[in-house]
């Protein structure tokens, strides 16, 4: 495709001459692409598909996250349950009362075996037993308070201090197989690209189609225009000859009126050109993006006929105007989008394996009976995720996936026939349109001998002026009709130029 830079439009394309700008062909072309918003907006979109592009590339690499928090409770975590708290608190207690009652058991067992045997009497086993009552008292209370102590000691060292905690953690997740998800999702980021460019070449094929009509009608226009002038002045020098005949009284006031009536006609056709020349130029103006007030002047508007060209097109390759051809590569992306959906809904209901790792920190340390400090541990493993039944859900998305890509291929191929019939019309109308000229040319040559011969019979007085005027008439006709044929081939050429994709 060709380029259009602003230095081209600086160094000739665009001339001001007495105040008004002149304006060629490849200028109006230039001005239009930099100021139509349609493409300016396909333009970002290339800029948007390029970075989402980007963006896919990343899902092959791993994605590390770091997390940060602090949580405030209301209790501290406690190790030992409230009843294991209440038995090591009154461990002490317990124990004490256990030993002095063994104690006093066992001597009580061996008074009654001395006085069996006679050897103390009972009020001396009586006064023995007090006294070892008495004794043993002070023993449990002592045995008691250490048990206690030691109880506590216990219950305090598993008591902590957590109603403050900070913790913070890096986790890493690397795929490892997403079905083939991550592919099909890059493919789709190129197909999405290369869809923006087919669209942005899309509006820029539109764009120069319209601006080239426009031109070549405000050019076709501004010669019909010089035409009318002509015409006009024709047919004045014509009623100035037949005055002239009626004040010597060779002609009749009837031959004068006739002649009047096509004055008149002359100047309506002139107010209608102007008209039409004044609204195309403002259309070219809205097309390019400048003041529909400006005053323009187009180059091929200037001299006396257009220079016809000499394209040749070569001979019609179908491949390679389907490839030339947006619209087609369009259509195409959208095949090619619809075939990587399918993989994508095909992925989801595929085993998934990824790699995950990370390090965790904390403070108080869990790991260390709860530490008032920071301190972490790493970790690292294989996470595995198998769909195992899901009511032939992926089945169903699956054909309907497959369904809407054979949709998308009838599209494509109609569309390839559509433009085959196209390209051979095309190729029809330039050839028509060059027949069409030759023969234009040919009818000028005929009408201006035809009028030379008409004026001078009439200045000879053989032709009256009704013959004259139809030879102006046809003239006129002749003339239109060669400017018609001229601006037909130049759009003809257009059209076969975007029917084979290659207008630029």
């Amino acid at each position: 495709m060709r380029k259009f830079t602003f230095a081209i439009l600086l160094s000739g394309c665009v001339l001001a001459v007495h105040g008004q700008t002149v304006l060629t062909l490849d200028s109006c072309r230039t001005l239009a692409l930099r100021n139509n918003k349609q493409i300016n907006v396909s333009r970002l979109s290339k800029e948007v598909a390029m970075n989402t592009r980007k963006a896919a590339r990343t899902k092959y690499l791993p994605k590390v996250d770091v997390l940060a928090g602090y949580e405030f409770t209301s209790r501290n975590i406690n190790l030992l349950s409230n009843k294991q708290k209440n038995m090591l608190n009154n461990m002490g207690t317990n124990l004490g009362t256990q030993v002095g009652g063994d104690l006093q058991k066992g001597i009580s067992e061996k008074m009654t075996e001395l006085v069996k045997q006679g050897a103390i009497s009972m009020q001396q086993a009586q006064q023995i037993g007090a006294m070892i009552q008495q004794a043993g008292a002070p023993i449990g209370q002592y045995a008691a308070g250490i048990g206690n102590t030691i109880g506590q000691q216990i219950v305090d060292a598993f008591r902590t201090d957590t109603k403050n905690v900070f913790g913070g953690a890096v986790i890493l997740r690397q795929p490892i197989f997403m079905g083939g998800a991550i592919k099909a999702a890059n493919a789709i980021a190129d197909i999405t690209e290369e869809m923006a460019d087919n669209d942005e070449s899309l509006k820029t094929q539109s764009t120069i189609y319209d601006i080239d009509k426009v031109y070549w009608t405000v050019v076709s226009l501004k010669h019909k225009q010089k035409l009318a002038y002509s015409y006009r002045d024709l047919v004045k020098k014509l009623d100035d000859d037949v005055n002239k005949m009626i004040r010597q009284g060779v002609a009749t006031k009837a031959d004068g009126l006739k002649v009047d009536v096509k004055v008149n006609e002359a100047d309506m056709d002139i107010t209608r050109v102007d008209d039409g020349v004044t609204l195309a130029k403002m259309l070219l103006c809205q097309l390019c993006g400048i003041p529909m007030t400006d005053k323009i002047t187009l180059a091929d508007e200037v001299g006396n006929g257009l220079e016809t060209s000499n394209v040749k097109f070569t001979d019609y390759q179908p491949d390679s105007t389907f490839s030339n051809r947006p619209e087609v590569r369009l259509l195409q992306n959208a095949v090619d989008l619809s075939e990587q959906g399918t993989k994508i809904i095909q992925a989801e209901y595929l085993p998934h394996v990824a790699l995950t790792g990370g390090y965790m920190i904390t403070n108080p340390n869990v790991y260390n009976g709860f530490q008032k400090r920071f301190s972490g541990v790493w970790n690292v493993g294989v996470t595995v995720q198998v769909p195992v039944w899901n009511w032939f859900e992926g089945r169903y998305k699956v054909r309907a996936s497959r369904a809407a890509t054979s949709m998308a291929r009838m599209e494509l191929s109609d569309v390839q026939e559509k433009i085959n019939l196209q390209v051979t019309q095309s190729r029809f109308k330039v050839k028509e349109a060059r027949k069409r000229l030759v023969m234009a040319n040919n009818n000028v040559k005929s009408a201006e001998e035809n009028l030379r011969c008409a004026q001078v019979g009439f200045r000879e007085g053989v032709i009256p002026s009704t013959d004259v005027m139809a030879a102006q008439t046809a003239w006129q006709k002749a003339h239109s009709d060669k400017i018609d044929a001229e601006v037909d081939l130049r759009v003809s050429e257009v059209n076969l130029e975007k029917a084979l994709g290659i207008l630029e």
